[in-house]
């Protein structure tokens, strides 16, 4: 046996608290290892080229490295090795800095420590066996599951790259929540012209299917190639004969708050989404609709024209096959409820700043106009951070959008009641962005006024709201009447986030978002090749910052598709087929659903494409058939052996 034992100073992040040539030198006396060098970053093209000669020279036959943790550059290094033919998997990663350096202050110990991570790791290196990665063929679409602006932008790049992308929706129309918005800031944009002008070339698009008011129920298959199941409710309508007349959302006796304005006004059971919804065609409600919910009514049938009304539509259930996966099934905002100390719901006038949104519209509930008996206010009161950075409702994170929305809509307010005092109260402003700052500044200029310091309740005293709140700058307490208080509130994750999570086994960090692979080194990937994360489904983003991650995402979605093949890793679980008795246990812990009972044969089955090794099976096999290459008993036991 012949290994070459290479320690890294990675500049000073290891050399500083880890005597890396005494780390050398022990290594160096071992029986098994035929050079040992250190060198300031290994993962530098010298410190590649170092290793490669060194393979060519010495005729090494195993490589350990230590240096940091494998997940940063164990693919760098096994490429490394295989350049001169040596197998990939003859590799070992001792790390040195996150497991010694970072988390020691005394420098002989972490030395000492670094010294038995590498004579473990000599120790599995002489075990190591030959693995080769299989290559699978892949379909050469995707999908994408939200409709949102992360959705649609993520899907029009795909398509753009030549690829079939299916975009699916679980509401009736694409749009999300951008759809609802005003305007823009810094710039004061119209959304709807930003938005619905992505909303048609998707529609336009020939490469892209629009799978609307639809749903996945199941997952299968892996990178490359997966199989997925789309359930697609009815309509109760043909969009294809629809007309948008108007005359059966006339006619239809049912009135019921009208989702997409938040409630400020009412639709019928049957509605058109929104004005420029797509696909533009109205939708019934099974929830509201008499005749799907008593055979009573069926108004609407005689009063369209154009026979478009169909009540014998049901679900129907399509299997795609795409090669990757695209999750952008984005936000909700905050329950404003969950803080009733706001009184939102039981004062009329404390709203939302999503509602407000839909206020300020032209297309919105009120035509852009406040309710006419709310009068013109002459206090308004914003309240910045309601359910964000806020323990009490296990929200710790800041959904960095609110700042931002809060000045651009006090900015338009303070435009159209320019006698109103205008009030932010606000724990910090995050102005992060390009412009941002700058916009922040000519709202103050403008004439509104922040306080710092978040209120503890609102009442209500004869018609006026009452805030009461402590400014921190002063460090004093105060009460300010209110004729509108505007509640920023933040984002969480979306309501279907939890049965996404379940389809594909996605991991989530401790804000609730979907969590990704590395937040530095793969910030679009999640645990699970081949699918992706676009837009506020990972973090609260803003538009700008939405679009960005969506284009990135996109890039990362085709990169198999353009390959036309991806390579299998072959570190993945194996059954022992004589011991196997197929009790199927490991099968209930397989978290990628990889293990399959062969019932002809009696025994477990692993589906080398899907399994990522993570060793669960092995730990509930009752028998002991089932093992992990490249982590071995006799491999680990070994290691455990040198560290004692």
């Amino acid at each position: 046996m012949k290994i070459g034992v290479y320690i890294c100073h990675c500049g000073i992040n290891i050399a500083d608290h880890v005597d890396v040539e005494a780390v050398r030198c022990f290594a160096e006396n071992h029986p098994h290892v035929a050079i040992a060098r250190d060198y300031t970053y290994l993962c530098s093209d010298p410190g590649q080229d170092l290793i490669i000669n060194d393979i060519e020279k010495y005729q090494l036959n195993r490589i350990v490295v230590a240096a940091c943790s494998p997940t940063m550059h164990e693919g760098t290094f096994r490429k490394t090795i295989s350049k001169p033919g040596l197998n990939p998997y003859f590799l070992e990663i001792a790390n040195i800095r996150e497991q010694c350096s970072w988390v020691h202050a005394d420098r002989a110990r972490a030395t000492e420590k670094a010294k038995d991570l590498v004579l473990s790791a000599i120790a599995k290196a002489v075990l190591l066996e030959p693995l080769e990665e299989t290559e699978v063929p892949v379909t050469q679409s995707s999908l994408v599951i939200g409709g949102g602006i992360a959705g649609l932008q993520s899907a029009l790049d795909i398509a753009d790259s030549g690829f079939k992308a299916f975009l699916v929706e679980k509401d009736p129309s694409i749009g999300g929540h951008m759809a609802q918005l005003n305007k823009t800031y810094p710039n004061m944009e119209i959304v709807d012209d930003l938005i619905v002008q992505k909303m048609r070339r998707a529609e336009e698009n020939p490469n892209i299917e629009l799978l609307t008011y639809a749903e996945i129920v199941a997952v299968d298959g892996f990178v490359g190639n997966f199989s997925v199941t789309v359930r697609k409710k009815p309509r109760y309508v043909d969009p294809s004969k629809c007309t948008n007349c108007g005359e059966c959302e006339e006619i239809c006796p049912i009135r019921v708050p009208n989702e997409f304005n938040m409630g400020l006004d009412h639709r019928p059971a049957i509605y058109l989404p929104f004005s420029q919804a797509i696909p533009s065609s109205y939708v019934i409600d099974p929830n509201t609709c008499q005749y799907l919910a008593k055979g009573e009514c069926g108004r609407c049938i005689e009063a369209c024209p154009s026979a478009a009304i169909d009540f014998t539509q049901e679900e129907e259930e399509r299997t795609v096959e795409v090669g990757s996966i695209v999750v952008a099934t984005g936000f909700e905002p905050f329950d404003a409820g969950l803080k009733p100390e706001f009184g939102y719901s039981r004062y009329e006038r404390v709203i939302t700043g999503l509602e407000l949104e839909r206020l300020l519209s032209p297309l919105g509930p009120t035509g852009g106009n406040f309710p006419t008996h709310w009068g013109e206010p002459e206090s308004i009161v914003f309240i910045q951070c309601v359910g964000s950075r806020d323990k009490t409702v296990g929200n710790e994170y800041c959904s960095r959008v609110c700042c931002m929305y809060t000045a651009k809509q006090a900015g338009l307010l303070k435009e159209r009641f320019p006698r109103a005092r205008i009030t932010v109260c606000y724990i910090d402003i995050r102005a992060f962005g390009k412009g941002y700052e700058e916009f922040y500044e000519k709202v103050q200029k403008a004439g509104v006024i922040y306080r710092k310091g978040i209120p503890s309740e609102i009442y209500k005293r004869g018609e006026k709201l009452i805030v009461k709140a402590e400014d921190s700058l002063l460090g004093e307490v105060y009460e300010e009447e209110a004729d509108l208080v505007v509640l920023a509130t933040g984002l969480i994750p979306s309501r279907e986030a939890d049965k996404v999570r379940d389809l594909f086994k996605l991991n989530r960090s401790p804000d609730h978002f979907f969590m990704e692979a590395h937040p530095k080194l793969r910030p679009l990937d999640t645990a699970i090749e081949g699918v992706y994360l676009s837009g506020t489904c990972q973090g609260p983003k803003d538009i700008t910052d939405t679009v960005t991650h969506a284009h990135g995402t996109a890039s990362r979605a085709t990169i198999p598709l353009f390959k036309g093949k991806v390579m299998i890793e072959p570190i993945t679980a194996s059954i022992d087929a004589e011991i196997c008795s197929g009790c199927g246990l490991c099968e209930g812990v397989c978290e990628y659903q990889a293990l399959k009972k062969d019932d002809y044969r009696g025994h477990m089955t692993v589906n080398a494409a899907l399994c990522k090794g993570c060793g669960a099976c092995h730990s509930v096999c009752p028998v002991k058939a089932i093992t992990v290459k490249q982590f071995k008993p006799k491999q680990v036991i070994v290691q455990v052996e040198m560290m004692a």
